[in-house]
């Protein structure tokens, strides 16, 4: 059984910096492309960065220059967002995601097989 499990979410002030990181086990496939999304209430779950197994990016332009996707060095497994110079239209509950196909722009959660429960992230004024 696949899970994915997020750790790092919480309160910080804008200008903030947050490193959100989800660890995925039971998954017995290669793994071609690992994302982040984030989802308000209301709105429709959003793709922040996505990475493939080659370690290529691809990122939201509200995000590009702030954040940064990564693979926990020797560790495949573990997923990594860091984030800086946070806003306020920043806070949404974060979620990782894994595919079993490579990344496509704009392709929305769609591509995505498996979920984490998410970790929410504020950011205040």
């Amino acid at each position: 059984q696949v899970q994915l499990e997020e750790s790092g979410g919480g309160s910080v002030p804008a200008g903030g910096s947050l490193k959100l990181s989800c660890r995925a086990s039971g998954y017995r496939y290669s793994r071609p492309c690992m994302a982040w999304f984030r989802q308000t209430p209301g709105k429709e779950r959003e793709e922040v960065a996505s990475i493939d197994s080659d370690g290529v990016t691809i990122y939201a332009d509200s995000v590009k220059g702030r954040f940064n996707i990564s693979k926990k060095p020797n560790d495949r497994d573990t997923l990594l967002l860091q984030m800086s110079s946070l806003k306020p239209e920043d806070s949404a509950m974060y979620y990782c995601a894994v595919s079993h196909k490579y990344c496509e722009v704009g392709a929305g959660q769609d591509l995505y097989n498996y979920w984490g429960q998410g970790t929410q992230v504020t950011v205040s004024t």
